[in-house]
This record gives structure tokens, C-alpha cells and sequence, in this order.
């Protein structure tokens, strides 16, 4: 099908406009010409369960209270729109699960839905539950009685999402529906969400093994028999980032947002040199989503004898805490064991409070991810330069709700008025239509670590950052109308009021 190089936005419907059909009406009004893509956070049945739709009930089905099938239909007309396809487990509440919670071994779909007797039949040993990788403390099982009998049911995020058997037949025959309804809306490219812990096989981790790869490649293959883009979601050590992004369409760039942010904290931008130049293309940048910013994602490898992380142990540190020290340690009241996070490998905190609400390195940080190789993606808190939400989190007690604030009408309207706000619209309108990113992309050489040279060059058509990561300073130089400028002041780049189609 192909995606737009263009710049994408990530947001929930109702947090940013209430609904479906108000997020249509936003992107046609107030956000008109700066997005060729959305990628809308599950709208499911239903939207606001255990993990904010990542526990779907009816994965088929749209929230009635944010609209239906058509909507979605509707924005895929004017936009590139990325779904999620929620791999690794459905909601307890769901009609298959309930059927083995009444029945047990007797209901058709009990083969569905893994336990540790169906994964483990002759036992396991210490070290086989040991091995097993889970992104929060404690084993992944949850006593349940299934019919008759007491089991330990498999619940790798939370006792709310029971994992599926994706070998099964009903498992496969489940996530082929859910493919069906999907692309039958029209929509350009499904997110494999939490995709690396849908094989469990004994002895291994279960997760991101061997058998982990052959999966994603059978489903990748069924997705783009139904003229479906796939991008796959993993947070993982950085070379097995690039071995995913060898084998499927698209694949998160999650190492970008801790090395930008160790680049502007520190001045040192050889790590994030060192990625750009490995780093795969195939790639969609993002500085924040609906989740946390990826520690993992940068670390050393946690396999044994594993290799080097792009940054250190002490650099990581100092990254963590240079996060918590700019966020005045809202950072770390939603970080790990000091909130509900089924990812304690993340810090939760809003990218703007992560760079102490300082515009300049703001705007430098999205020029970095701009000119990244890739799809960029904009959350649509970022993108209204949003603080942490501690009254959300207060109320919720979920670590990431800090980065995940409801905005009414009037917030949005005030935000896009703020300078920054207004800076980084007129950077993704430029980013959106200037010709040069269809072309070649080139680092440049400096021996100064401070100093970043990224370019883009097409036929006659060319777009350059330079940065300082120190001071936080930069020009970006451009064609247009036949003429070469440089520019420090962001509204003054050129952009159509409507992105080329």
C-alpha cells in the first residue's frame, strides 16, 4: 500500500478530541495541513478499560462511544491510519474467555488461552521461571478457576489481559478476524503491539526468541495479503531492532528519544551519532508516545554474554536521573515500583518536562527526530508541548498517565497559540512538504562531539540541520523558490497551509 513520508500523529480520540469524529474535524480545522498519517490509540470495546484499550473486550468492535467502523473508514480517505492489533492477549471480560472461566476444559476456545500447564506440561524448573523475561516484577501467572478446575492462567501485563496461544487454532482464527476488521476499514498499517511476548516456548525467555521472529514473519505475510503495512512494537536491545527492521515494513525507532536526550543534557552526540549511522531506515521516529521513554532501548543486552548497550551503565544513570531532576521529580513518582507501570523499564514523564521546559532544547529535539530517517511521529501531547499531568496521575495512580492528559476544546485552542506550540506546527509543515526529504540522507563529519550536521539532499532540493547539542543552537538551511536560506527562528521556514497528497 505505502506510507506518506510525512509526519504522523499518535493520539487516543477522546483525550485529544473527544471522539472519532472530533478528531476528523480537528485534523480538517485547527491541525489542517500539518499530518499525512494518524495513528489513533485503540478505540475498542471498549476504550477506557484496565490498560486504556490494550484490554479489548470486542477487538472487532468500536467503542460506540467514539463512533464506529466508518470513522475510521472516514480518516483513512484523507490520512495514512495506523491501528493497533493487540497480539499477546484480550481482556478477561472478553465472550471467549468468560466461556473457559465457566466451562473449562469443555468450552471450544479453552486451547485459546495459555496457562503454565499448557506451555510447561512436564514441569518447569527454577530456572526455566527464571529465564522467563516480564516487563514488571513477580511471574506471569494469575490463579484462576477455569470450570472445575484451579489453573495458573498466563497474564504477562496484568490480571486484566489473559495471553492468547497465537499456534492455536481458535488463537489464530481470533487475530485473522481481528486482520479482517481492521483492513476492511481501510487502514494503511497495523501496529503489532506487545508482539515480543506472543510466542512462549520452555526453557527460553519467551520473548523476542527464534520462534518469536518466525511468528511476526507468518504474520507480516497474512497482514500484507490483505494489502496491510505492518509496524512492529518491541522495546528491545538495539541490534535485535535492526534484525526486526530487516524483516518487516516498519519498525520503532525507540533508541532515539534517550540518545537525543543524553545528547542535549551532556553536549556528547557520538552515541547518537554512532546510531544514526546503523540505525534501520525502515524506521518510525518518535520522541514520546502513549508509553514511557524506552530505557531498555539503549541498554546492555540482557541475554547472557551480551554485548554493550549504545550507552553505558553510567550514562544511562545520569540520563534517568537528569530526567527526574528537569521534571522537578514528577518523573519519578510515576517511574517504576512508584506507581502501577506494566513497564518498569520506562521512564513516564511528558518529553517537554523531560528537557526542564526549556523551548530551545525542545525544538532542537524535534529537529533531530525530523531529520532522522523515517516516518516521524508526533504524540499528540508533544505536540501541544504538554507538561506532566500529576493530577491524572494522583487520580489514577498509573505511572503513565502522567503523559497522557485530557485536552477539552479550549486547552487545545490555548495551546496552539504558545510559541513553541506554534514554532514546532510550522517545523512539521515544513518537514511534511519541503521535496528534500524524499531524497538522500548524509551525516556530516565533525570532530567536534557537540556538533551534529544532518542532511537531506533531491536532485536540486536540499534541507540541513546544524546543531550545537551544547548550547542548543541551530540553522536550518533549505532551498526554496530557487534560492538558498538559513533560518534560527522556526516560523520562518516555508510550509503549505496543506501537505502535498
Amino acid at each position: 500500500m505505502g506510507v506518506r513520508n510525512q509526519v504522523q500523529l499518535i493520539t487516543y480520540a477522546d483525550r485529544l478530541a473527544g471522539d472519532l469524529p472530533g478528531l476528523r474535524s480537528a485534523l480538517d480545522g485547527p491541525l489542517a495541513g500539518l499530518f499525512g498519517g494518524v495513528h489513533v490509540l485503540p478505540f475498542f470495546t471498549p476504550y477506557d478499560g484496565a490498560d486504556a484499550g490494550f484490554d479489548p473486550v470486542d477487538h472487532t468492535a468500536v467503542d460506540p462511544r467514539l463512533g464506529g467502523w466508518v470513522d475510521i473508514h472516514a480518516l483513512g480517505e484523507r490520512f495514512d491510519t495506523v491501528v493497533d492489533l493487540i497480539v499477546n492477549h484480550v481482556s478477561a471480560d472478553s465472550v471467549r474467555f468468560r466461556d473457559v472461566l465457566e466451562r473449562g476444559d469443555e468450552s471450544p476456545y479453552a486451547g485459546m488461552f495459555l496457562t503454565y500447564g499448557s506451555v510447561f506440561p512436564r514441569g518447569a524448573t527454577e530456572s526455566d521461571l527464571l529465564a522467563i523475561f516480564r516487563p514488571r516484577p513477580g511471574l506471569p501467572f494469575t490463579p484462576m478457576a477455569l470450570g472445575d478446575d484451579r489453573r495458573l492462567v498466563w497474564t504477562t501485563f496484568t490480571n486484566q489481559q489473559i495471553d492468547i496461544d497465537v499456534h492455536d487454532d481458535k488463537g489464530r482464527e481470533y487475530l485473522d478476524q481481528v486482520l479482517r476488521a481492521v483492513s476492511g476499514a481501510g487502514v494503511s498499517v497495523i501496529r503489532l503491539d506487545a508482539v515480543g511476548y506472543a510466542v512462549k516456548s520452555p526453557g527460553t525467555s519467551c520473548f523476542m526468541t527464534p520462534e518469536t521472529f518466525t511468528f511476526i514473519d507468518e504474520l507480516t505475510a497474512r497482514a500484507r495479503g490483505l494489502g496491510v503495512d505492518v509496524l512492529v512494537e518491541v522495546h528491545s536491545y538495539y541490534r535485535r531492532q535492526i534484525e526486526i527492521g530487516h524483516r518487516v515494513d516498519w519498525v520503532y525507532d525507540f533508541a532515539l528519544p534517550p540518545l537525543v536526550l543524553h545528547a542535549l543534557f551532556t553536549g556528547d552526540g557520538q552515541p547518537l551519532r554512532h546510531w544514526l549511522a546503523i540505525r534501520p531506515a525502515n524506521s518510525i521516529t518518535v520522541l514520546d508516545t502513549h508509553d514511557g521513554i524506552g530505557v531498555v532501548d539503549v541498554g546492555p543486552d540482557s541475554a547472557p554474554d551480551g554485548g554493550p548497550g549504545l550507552l553505558t551503565p553510567e550514562q544511562l544513570g545520569s540520563l534517568v536521573e537528569g530526567i527526574h531532576t528537569r521534571s522537578d521529580g514528577a518523573s519519578r513518582q510515576a517511574t517504576g515500583w512508584a506507581a502501577s507501570n506494566v513497564d518498569v523499564y520506562q521512564v513516564n514523564c511528558t518529553y517537554y518536562d523531560a528537557l526542564g521546559r526549556d523551548d530551545q532544547r525542545y525544538l532542537l529535539a524535534r529537529l533531530l527526530q525530523f531529520f532522522t530517517p523515517g516516518i516521524p511521529q508526533v504524540y499528540y501531547v508533544g505536540l501541544l508541548a504538554g507538561g506532566n499531568d500529576l493530577d491524572l496521575l494522583q487520580r489514577t495512580g498509573v505511572g503513565r498517565d502522567i503523559n497522557r492528559h485530557h485536552y477539552t476544546p479550549a486547552d487545545l485552542q490555548a495551546a496552539l497559540e504558545r510559541p513553541v506550540v506554534r514554532a514546532l506546527l510550522s517545523l512539521i509543515r515544513f518537514r511534511t512538504s519541503h521535496p528534500a526529504f524524499a531524497g538522500e540522507f548524509s551525516l556530516g563529519e565533525d570532530a567536534d562531539p557537540s556538533r551534529l550536521a544532518l542532511r537531506w539532499t533531491a536532485d536540486h532540493e536540499q534541507a540541513e540541520l546544524s546543531a550545537n547539542l551544547a548550547t542548543a543552537e541551530f540553522t536550518v538551511t533549505f532551498t526554496h523558490g530557487g534560492e538558498r536560506r538559513t533560518v534560527t527562528d522556526l516560523l520562518e521556514l516555508p510550509g503549505s497551509r496543506e501537505p502535498g497528497r
